[in-house]
């Protein structure tokens, strides 16, 4: 992914004042008086790039000056204290290296500070407004450019057999909380290794105990003996909200295995040692083998000691690709995490992180902080103190998580001063507080509490939801971010996860909860959730979930809020306690209507409850639930079909709920059931118990002119959000790629008004590609139209 610098105003203002309670604590700066300067381009290894006449050693603080281009080309175990980046140092791809460094900044000026969080708010005020997009810092041309830490680019990455690693090495004396770092303030960092065909996948056959070969579903490039993966657990191992933490006093075993790669033929890979547990991989329930390792490395010199981080700090630009960044997050600090882009909003839009696996952090894998537009697809993420891929504060919008996997998030604290004052840090995979932000393709694997968690809550101390946020005409709002809808959550999976799934919405039940409305209700569409104890947990008002598979679980939809909620084509299977929960499951209550349509629930055998269990009460009266095209296949429940169910029960009936089951017992009549709980009801001579269907408490009777409702009629009026992710001269033309975001489908996508080819368009993600001439004033824009006609009004702009 090339970086390509933005024409469309970067506002930081109205992003801060959102942060301003969960900001890093203000530290005074400490100038660093540098030993070594670059005197002009050259090599590091050369006597003459340096204007002291010697080559950096343990301990420098070195400066490579504005205008000078040098490259890094040595490999040594000589830790340099700071490198202050207001030129370019860019790493050799001819030969391996390795750098040992405390601290390393990119930002403009004659000065910095040792900070590995704070900019200086004068070098950054340098930085143009408008730079060439893609050149490097000191362009031949002559054009102002940003200074540039250079680890491979997009088109020219650290090529496959040369290995660029840099470790980060804490030093008597430095602020423990900020280093050591790297840090790109008003400059850009780019760091790219040599490309994977697939970073994760599917195993394409059953892996047996014992074994050694398993085999993928695909064949794969880019994979190397000696690299590093894992196999993802597909046993029962889901728990209480316990840790999977390896280091706890008494943790989840874990059956995600580590290995090494000792062979690669066609589609077989070979490990080091034996499988020590079976792990699914034929038919729709697989587990994943993901690797681990990249030829670009950022990781801690000293994992057990002081741990250092990254970070994108706003007015900086640049991106990743198939990296590694290991052993990095400082542990319950606030701001410092493997990979962090801080209060960026969009001045990196069409950037991102493609490709790299983030494992062994102590503290999140990937943070989009106060940011949007970034896209991060196809990243594993491994092991975290903490969530895992995380937007941090509720004002990002429009960012993409495509294709990512998410191992192992482990249970945090809740951190000094977090933005959001209500998220306990319980480790979920992948962690999100605004809606308009698309996640697709995404798995979840053995994550303490969540797979998937999206959560909000009304106004408290520390936390207002009415948020100012840019709409997609440009103007700035204050809006209330529990009422945006999902941008798009789609065939999303999740197993094995230690407590929740999937959790959407305000866990405290408290009304009003997070809602959308009948035309903007809260979209799911094509679920996979298998071995977990609780499927879904849907807090949420006016919801659709279209597709569901559901196998081996405890609960499939946990504590739904139903006011207004739509399930269509769901299959259950083998879920072992309460397939279909009642409303909001321990206080008993059913807020609204919902429906149920195309279910089949097959093999669950539920003992004490009911396959369906219904709501007793309502603070609304005349609310139901409806079911149409029901099946009931080979399943057993000693409450049968639908009853009131066992657990705690609302003692007060405020208004009575009642069940519509359309075809069912028959076709062409609809079954009425009632609890002999509500007053007055039930009690006609019409009402009775029906063997195999009604539980105790609960009676039916066949009635008429019941019609199965409509309650939500969602509508398109969401224009689509486009993204330039490179710009590549050739010749006289511009190669230009990118991806398009919708809550529908995209129509077309135009780019200096030449229609883009779609090379590829998955659940509402559009890629695409064009070739145009090469404007005259460098400006290139890209926009979109969808298929309800909506026009993007705030399309992407670079200059090339």
């Amino acid at each position: 992914m090339r970086r390509i610098c933005m024409i469309g105003l970067v506002i930081l203002g109205w992003s801060g004042a959102a942060y301003a309670a969960g900001a890093p604590k203000a530290v005074a700066e400490k100038g660093v008086s540098f030993t070594l300067h670059s005197s002009r381009n050259g090599n590091w290894s050369d006597i003459g790039t340096w204007k002291e006449g010697r080559l950096p050693a343990a301990g420098d603080n070195v400066q490579i000056r504005a205008g000078d281009q040098v490259v890094y080309d040595v490999s040594s175990d000589a830790a340099i204290r700071t490198i202050h980046v207001a030129g370019t140092l860019r790493f050799s791809r001819e030969k391996s290296t390795l750098l040992n460094v405390g601290l390393i900044k990119i930002t403009p000026g004659e000065s910095c500070s040792e900070d590995g969080f704070a900019c200086h708010a004068a070098g950054m005020a340098a930085v143009p407004a408008t730079a060439p997009a893609g050149a490097p810092a000191g362009a031949a041309d002559g054009s102002t450019a940003l200074p540039g830490l250079e680890i491979g680019t997009a088109e020219s990455p650290i090529p496959a057999g040369v290995k660029a690693t840099i470790r980060l090495v804490y030093f008597e004396g430095m602020d423990k909380e900020t280093l050591p770092a790297i840090i790109a303030c008003g400059g850009r960092w780019d760091v790219h290794g040599a490309p994977l065909s697939r970073t994760w996948l599917k195993l394409g056959a059953d892996a047996k105990k014992g074994d050694r070969a398993v085999t993928l579903s695909e064949a794969v490039t880019g994979w190397n003996v000696g690299d590093k993966v894992i196999v993802t657990s597909s046993n029962d191992n889901y728990g209480y909200g316990d840790t999977f933490r390896p280091t706890a006093k008494k943790p989840i075993a874990s059956n995600t295995e580590e290995r090494t790669i000792t062979a690669i033929e066609g589609m077989i890979v070979t490990l080091d040692r034996a499988l020590a547990v079976p792990h699914r991989g034929a038919g729709d329930y697989r587990a994943e083998i993901a690797n681990l390792s990249r030829n670009v490395v950022i990781e801690s010199a000293d994992p057990a000691g002081v741990r250092g981080h990254t970070l994108f700090h706003s007015s900086a630009t640049g991106g990743i690709s198939y990296a590694e960044f290991r052993h990095l997050g400082k542990e319950n600090v606030l701001g410092k995490y493997a990979i962090h882009f801080h209060l960026v909003r969009d001045g990196m839009r069409g950037s991102g992180v493609i490709g790299a696996s983030v494992w062994d952090s102590h503290n999140r894998w990937i943070t989009i902080h106060a940011t949007d537009y970034l896209l991060v697809r196809d990243c594993v993420g491994y092991q975290s103190v903490g969530h895992g891929f995380f937007l941090e504060d509720g004002t990002e919008q429009y960012n993409i998580l495509d294709r990512n996997l998410a191992v192992q998030a482990f249970s945090g604290k809740r951190i000094k001063s977090q933005a959001l004052p209500f998220d306990n840090n319980e480790g979920a995979g992948f962690w999100w507080a605004n809606g308009r932000n698309t996640l697709t393709r995404n798995v979840s694997c053995e994550n303490d509490r969540y797979g998937f968690k999206f959560e909000l809550r009304g106004k408290s101390a520390g936390f207002d939801p009415m948020t100012p946020l840019r709409q997609p005409d440009g103007s700035i709002k204050n809006i209330d971010i529990r009422t945006l809808p999902f941008l798009r959550f789609e065939e999303n999976e999740a197993h094995c996860d230690g407590l929740y799934a999937m959790n959407f919405g305000d866990e405290s039940n408290k009304n009003p909860s997070v809602h959308g409305d009948r035309e903007h209700p809260f979209i799911v569409r094509n679920l996979k959730i298998w071995e977990s104890h609780y499927v879904l947990r849907p807090n949420l008002q006016y919801f659709l979930l279209d597709g569901l598979d559901a196998y081996n679980g405890v609960y499939g939809v946990y504590n739904p809020d139903y006011d207004a909620h739509v399930y269509r084509h769901i299959h259950m299977n083998n879920i072992v306690s309460e397939p279909i929960n009642r409303g909001l499951d321990d206080t008993d209550e059913q807020r609204g209507t919902f429906t149920y349509e195309d279910v089949l629930v097959e093999n669950c055998r539920t003992g004490r409850d009911p396959i369906i269990q219904m709501s007793v009460t309502s603070p609304r009266p005349g609310q139901a639930g409806h079911f149409r095209n029901l099946t009931i296949k080979n399943c057993r429940s000693n409450s049968n079909i639908v009853d009131l169910g066992g657990g705690p029960r609302n003692k007060t009936v405020q208004n009575g709920v009642t069940y519509y089951f359309h075809d069912y017992l028959k076709a062409g009549e609809v079954t009425r059931v009632e609890s002999v709980r509500t007053p007055g009801a039930s009690e006609g001579a019409e009402y009775a118990s029906i063997k195999g269907f009604t539980g105790k408490d609960v009676r039916a009777a066949q009635v008429k002119g019941v019609e199965f409702p409509t309650l939500l009629n969602p509508v398109d009026d969401l224009p689509p959000a486009t993204m330039i992710t490179s710009a590549v001269l050739r010749g006289g033309k511009v190669l230009v790629t990118g991806v398009t975001q919708d809550n529908g489908e995209v129509a077309e996508v135009k780019v200096n008004g030449v229609a883009a080819r779609v090379v590829g368009m998955r659940a509402g993600v559009t890629d695409w590609s064009v070739e145009i001439d090469r404007p005259g004033d460098g400006v290139i824009t890209a926009a979109a139209k969808d298929g309800a006609g909506n026009v993007e009004k705030m399309g992407a702009r670079v200059v090339r």
